[in-house]
């Protein structure tokens, strides 16, 4: 038993410590001033998020980026609430923008794919650039973008995503959790094995995404537009795949407002690791999972006198170390430090919480935007 737990402890202690040097091993991105030369066509699909939309125009319209060199395409999914409605009153106020709201074609068991497929179809840029309507952009968003197309030469692009705020312990509790996706996101990047990235910052050719044959071959799996892709793109052609390490181009979003939602949430995406098709995002994947399952049972087995005191001790500490410095690395490059204090009780407790989500993805379906689906 020592040396199982041994084994999975050094394995768990080397992965983090490779997205620890990757970390540091992707180069900050500082924005300079410049002539802007790519023109983007944002898709942005949404379904019932009328609570939300106004936010998200508001910081469109107040993007620094030449209203003239962007298109917005907003693609309903059947939303069965006033988000139309909203919509069209805020464009009212900000005519100026160039926009689009188009009806989603259910083609396939992914919806936002079909979404995202179908703003594709009918954009003018070359560039795509996708958000999500939960969330707010940067004033920089789209310069910074430019910017690192113009030094580069990028066709698939990720960047980072964050909470905008979080005042209870539950969304501390999920920034912490963001902040260390981010963190493996980044670390991933840094040592070339791109193995996650946020459809809510993701921008890819339009070009590229036809010559990789879009989401063809995970139409059946209703989420992971955006790892699935990038997986597929890592494939074809890994040496055009890039991370934006910089602040500027942080999209924020909200966290889910209670325990039910967010269980939804994770047990979504959980449900489609089973299909990574990428190898060290299937192995970072399970040695998270057999990790967290080992911290769960140490209690149990020291009880029954399997562990000593000493081992039980040690492992938990070492994992709460490694984690910490992976987690301090994130939260100084995202600014929100002062999240930290709410680490180890959120450490300690997210062990249970991530075995909890994988057993209900095995068993169990989901509900996502009002639809029910089954693995």
């Amino acid at each position: 038993m020592i040396i199982i737990i041994f084994s999975i402890t050094v394995l768990y202690l080397l992965l983090i410590g490779s997205f620890i040097y990757g970390f540091d091993k992707v180069n900050d991105f500082k924005l300079e001033e410049s002539q802007p030369q790519t023109k983007f066509s944002v898709i942005i699909p949404f379904r019932n998020e009328a609570k939300n939309l106004q936010a998200l125009i508001q910081s469109i319209s107040h993007l620094n980026y030449p209203k003239s060199m962007f298109e917005i395409l907003l693609i309903n999914d059947d939303s069965t609430d006033d988000s139309v409605e909203r919509i069209k009153q805020e464009l009212m106020l900000n005519t100026s923008l160039d926009t689009a709201i188009l009806i989603n074609e259910r083609l396939t068991k992914a919806p936002k794919k079909d979404a995202i497929s179908k703003g594709i179809l009918h954009a003018k840029y070359d560039w795509i650039v996708t958000t999500d309507a939960d969330c707010q952009l940067p004033t920089y968003w789209l310069d910074c973008y430019d910017h690192f197309i113009k030094n580069t030469s990028s066709k698939v692009l990720a960047a980072p995503v964050t909470f905008k705020k979080a005042t209870s312990f539950l969304e501390r509790f999920q920034l912490l959790d963001m902040m260390s996706l981010q963190g493996a996101t980044i670390g991933g990047f840094g040592i070339k094995k791109p193995f996650l990235c946020n459809g809510a910052n993701f921008a890819y050719k339009k070009s590229f995404f036809n010559e990789v044959k879009g989401f063809e071959g995970n139409t059946n799996i209703a989420s992971g537009d955006d790892i699935f892709l990038l997986e597929k793109a890592f494939k074809h052609d890994k040496n055009n795949i890039r991370y934006i390490k910089s602040n500027q181009i942080t999209v924020t979003t909200t966290p889910q407002s209670s325990f039910k939602s967010l269980k939804s949430q994770r047990v979504r995406w959980a449900a489609k690791t089973s299909r990574y098709k990428n190898a060290f995002g299937k192995l970072t994947g399970f040695l998270v999972l057999v990790m967290n399952a080992l911290l769960v049972c140490l209690p149990l087995l020291f009880f029954v006198e399997i562990v000593s005191l000493k081992t039980l001790v040690y492992t938990i500490a070492i994992k709460l170390m490694i984690d910490f410095l992976l987690l301090f690395k994130t939260a100084r490059f995202l600014e929100q430090e002062q999240y930290l204090v709410s680490y180890f009780l959120s450490s300690i407790l997210y062990p249970f919480f991530s075995v909890y989500v994988a057993f209900l993805s095995v068993f169990k379906g989901y509900k996502w935007k009002d639809r029910a689906y089954t693995k």
